[in-house]
């Protein structure tokens, strides 16, 4: 398959994109990741991989749209659930036992 990554066209395959892949260890995942084989790999690292050009010379939707052609599954990590405030009243109350205080 033809595609335009960084105003570039490249020739991609999956299999050259797995083979391509094939040894590289997954970095942490932050955002956006394509899953290739059993490893989620973040898509700025699979798109510096599969094109050899800088991070910052293409976007992760260029490589998102490339991935989702070829039949690769691309997700975005679910964000965090911001964890629930509480008032020091409130947490006294917790750490005594004690019933909220209506």
């Amino acid at each position: 398959m033809r595609c335009v990554i960084a105003r570039f066209p490249f020739d991609l395959t999956k299999s050259g994109v797995l083979e391509s892949m094939k040894g590289v260890k997954p970095e942490p995942v932050t955002d956006e990741f394509v899953i290739i084989g059993r490893r989620h790999y973040p898509v700025k690292q699979v798109g510096q991989v599969i094109t050899r050009q800088d991070r910052r010379d293409f976007s992760a939707g260029e490589v998102l749209r490339a991935m989702s052609r070829l039949g690769f599954t691309c997700r975005t990590l679910p964000e965090a659930e911001p964890a629930p405030i509480e008032s020091p009243l409130q947490r006294a109350s917790a750490m005594l036992g004690a019933p909220l205080p209506v």
